[in-house]
């Protein structure tokens, strides 16, 4: 294993026993995963695929079965790995009775942050995930999408290179959401790695530069956002074409679809399109758009999980 990750897991597996019985639950199968140091990477998966497992497997808060994870090329076993990273669990739970800023101080003093730097950070931390003017109220008057973001400033009180968070924008209404990603692009120009679970994929899309899918405990599906939802074909939009020609293109095309003044086809080589393009031209009807066909991560996601046989 290299010093060169933030997160490098090697075969890393779980398998809970059953207490009464002898039914054993694999939660992760031999996972092997590399995030690299400054990067954003999202683990996905359906409820139950193991992401959160696999989490706490990096954190020590569960020891693996077999396999072992390195943080920033230490065992993740070592107290001292964890020293690097801030958490943001999903179905966190902060005393209510503590006000914004009595909670960061507490997670800072917990983290080693001293006195006078705690007094510096805290005001600027609430002021980064806009809760300036709440500091001083309780959070059991805060709403869900207040307590993310005040969760989200626990876990950078201490300046960690590497952010863990799971289901970071759960709650958060849309202009939340822009705010999050607004400050974690920020930490990833500042060098942070930051490794996010999260069911909403178009999220994930918008941030993450890389991916990895699980399904019933195993990687079935990593790579980089863009090499997954590029495009592996062609459509051509024209304005209303001669029923000979429409046919012609309809039959040659991998899918076609009639809209109120345009037709669609879609085309799976450059070579076909360009052949649908001289017979359009030579027909003397205009085409609207060409444009290369691309999927979305839930198109993705939907694919890789449906069609992973385990």
């Amino acid at each position: 294993m290299s010093q060169s990750y933030a997160i490098e897991t090697e075969g890393l597996s779980k398998t809970f026993r059953g207490r009464w019985s002898s039914k054993e639950v694999h939660a992760v199968k031999s996972v092997s995963l590399q995030v690299a140091e400054g990067t954003t990477y999202g683990l996905l998966g359906a409820n139950g695929a193991g992401k959160t497992t696999f989490v706490k497997m990096l954190l020590s808060a569960t020891h693996p079965t077999a396999g072992r994870a390195r943080i920033f090329g230490q065992d993740a076993r070592q107290p001292s790995s964890r020293l690097s990273i801030g958490y943001l669990p999903e179905n966190h739970r902060f005393p209510t009775y503590f006000t914004g800023e009595g909670m960061l101080d507490l997670y800072a003093s917990l983290s080693g942050v001293d006195s006078a730097t705690r007094h510096r950070l805290i005001p600027e931390l609430l002021e980064k995930v806009g809760l300036r003017d709440w500091g001083t109220v309780r959070l059991g008057k805060y709403s869900k999408g207040m307590l993310q973001r005040v969760g989200l400033a626990q876990a950078l009180i201490h300046a960690p290179r590497l952010l863990i968070l799971d289901e970071p924008s759960d709650g958060v209404d849309p202009i939340g959401r822009r705010h999050i990603r607004a400050i974690l692009h920020a930490l990833e120009e500042q060098g942070v790695t930051i490794f996010i679970n999260s069911h909403l994929l178009a999220e994930v899309e918008l941030f993450c530069r890389e991916v990895a899918i699980l399904k019933n405990g195993a990687l079935v599906l990593q790579g980089k956002v863009t090499d997954l939802t590029a495009g592996k074909g062609y459509r051509i939009t024209t304005a209303t074409l001669p029923e000979n020609l429409r046919a012609e293109l309809a039959a040659k095309s991998a899918s076609s679809q009639s809209k109120a003044e345009t037709v669609e086809f879609t085309f799976t080589a450059r070579a076909e399109l360009n052949q649908a393009i001289d017979l359009i031209r030579a027909a003397q009807c205009e085409i609207e758009s060409v444009t290369p066909t691309t999927s979305t991560l839930e198109d993705v996601f939907v694919r890789t999980v449906e069609g992973a046989k385990q």
